[in-house]
Order: structure tokens, then C-alpha cells, then sequence
């Protein structure tokens, strides 16, 4: 970088040079990480575009824009990733809260209405966005978060005790750890068929946990189990809801509606109309 630049001419360079490396939003994590860099709002980016920068500050702008240069994803890079109304920490030990996840904390809170203190379990919670998202709403729910990977729920802890928020974590496989009876079951679990994971964009393959991805070879070797152990635990009238990738609608619905203990299974679209999430009650 050239002398005397400013906020303005950085945030310039800056998108220009994600937009040539291909990035999906060059504008988004010019602001984002220019932003994280100097310490202030991306609305200061604005209000403050003409003010020079320091050699120390461009260095370290200079830092994080060659980290996402070689796409390694924004929310790594600052540490954090807003979920719901949380702001969460995130690093490669977990997947990356998406905003079509958040639909599935809207459907759990319209099921849970009229259920004071109804027992909730989240399962696979990585960075606890789904749990600490429901606490945050309704804090009488004896909520559990579970995942099997120790690592991931060392950034849930972080991010429970951030938030002082009274959900309990547990390691365990799916359900294996976990008794009931249960009101809810909600998961984000691994998804994606196994051929098809090397073909994600780098931000993704080279980046996030594969264990957080990789559903087996048809995308549903989580999801059968899982939903085998929430029947197991649910209570009559229970629910059990949980995401499915884009193209898996039909398929992951059959699966759903074939168990015999589950009835009004249904299929939900997400905001941009693709096949999302799944619900069912337990008879």
C-alpha cells in the first residue's frame, strides 16, 4: 500500500481486491474487516473516510485482508459471527452460524410457546448459536446443548458464559448421553453427502470443521440416528426439528414421514424458497 491513505482509499483498494480474488461479498468484508482492524463501526468507515491511517494500521489491516484473500472466512478472522441478536465467538473448531439456521429458532420458540420450563436439547451445537439463541428468548427452558467434539464445546462454553446464560452442555454422541422424556429436539447436524464436500467453495472446504459437515454418503447418516434416539426420548406431543441442506427436501421428508412414532412431519422453506427445515411429532 501506497502513503497517505485513508479510511476511504483503503476501503476502495480493499474491496476491489476481493472482488478480483472472487469473494461472494467484497463490499461486506472490505467493511467488516477494515472496520476490525482500526477498531470502529462500519458506519465510522464512513463518517470518518478521509482520515489518514497510520503505517501501524494499515499493517494490520494489511494482515487480516491477506487472510481473506486466501479465503479464509471473515468471521475466523475477527473472532466472531452475529447470530440471532448474539454476538458469538467463532474459530475453526466450529461450523460458522448461517442466517437460514435462525429460522429454525423461530419455529422451536412458536412450538415452545405454552410449555413453561419444557426440557430442550440442541444437538451438535458447535458454537451454541441455536441453544444460546433460545435461552436468550426464553430463559425458563431447561435448556442442554451437546456436541461430540470437546473442542467445539469449549467455544460454546465460551460464548454460554459470555452471555451468563443458563444452558448446559454435555458431550455426547447425537442423543447417546442424553435421558428423557424431552419436549425438543433440535439440531443443525452434518448434511452434506460426502462426494460432494470436496466440491464446496474453499471458504468452506478449507476452513470450517468437516465433521460438521459430512453427513455420509447420502447426506443422512447423522440424521437417521438422530431421529431414531429423539423418538426414543421425546415425550408424547414432542417435537423434533432439525436443517436439511437445499436439494434434500423430498428425500429427508420421505425419511421423516417413514418412522412410525413420528406424525405431522412437514418440510419448510427458508427465506430464499429453498427446502430447509424439517418438524415432526412424536405420537
Amino acid at each position: 500500500m501506497a502513503k497517505d491513505w485513508t479510511i476511504g482509499s483503503v476501503l476502495a483498494w480493499t474491496r476491489s481486491y476481493f472482488d478480483d480474488k472472487g469473494l461472494e461479498n467484497p463490499r461486506f468484508d472490505a467493511e467488516l474487516l477494515v472496520a476490525h482492524g482500526l477498531g470502529i463501526t462500519r458506519l465510522q468507515l464512513y463518517t470518518e473516510h478521509d482520515k489518514p491511517l497510520a503505517g501501524e494500521e494499515l499493517t494490520r489491516i494489511r494482515g487480516l485482508v491477506q487472510r481473506r484473500g486466501k479465503h479464509e472466512p471473515a468471521a475466523y478472522i475477527t473472532g466472531e459471527r452475529g447470530f440471532w441478536s448474539l454476538d458469538l465467538k467463532v474459530d475453526s473448531r466450529v461450523l460458522i452460524p448461517r442466517p437460514e439456521t435462525e429460522q429454525l429458532v423461530e419455529r422451536a420458540l412458536v412450538f415452545l410457546k405454552g410449555r413453561p420450563q419444557a426440557k430442550v436439547v440442541d444437538v451438535g451445537t458447535g458454537s451454541g448459536c441455536i441453544a444460546l439463541a433460545l435461552a436468550a428468548e426464553r430463559p425458563d427452558l431447561q435448556i442442554l446443548a451437546v456436541d461430540q467434539s470437546p473442542d467445539a464445546l469449549q467455544v460454546a462454553k465460551a460464548n454460554r458464559d459470555a452471555l451468563k446464560s443458563p444452558v448446559k452442555l454435555q458431550r455426547s454422541d447425537l442423543l447417546s448421553a442424553v435421558q428423557g422424556p424431552l419436549d425438543l429436539v433440535v439440531s443443525n447436524p452434518p448434511y452434506i453427502a460426502s462426494a460432494q464436500v470436496d466440491t464446496l467453495m474453499p471458504d468452506v472446504l478449507n476452513f470450517e470443521p468437516r465433521m460438521a459437515l459430512d453427513g455420509g454418503p447420502d447426506g443422512f447418516a447423522l440424521i437417521r440416528p438422530l431421529i431414531a434416539q429423539s423418538a426414543e426420548r421425546l415425550m408424547p406431543g414432542g417435537a423434533l426439528m432439525f436443517e436439511i441442506g437445499f436439494d434434500q427436501g423430498p428425500a429427508a421428508l420421505a425419511l421423516f414421514s417413514s418412522h412410525p412414532d413420528f406424525t405431522d412431519t412437514a418440510l419448510h422453506t427458508d427465506l430464499s424458497g429453498h427446502d430447509r427445515i424439517l418438524t415432526g411429532i412424536r405420537r
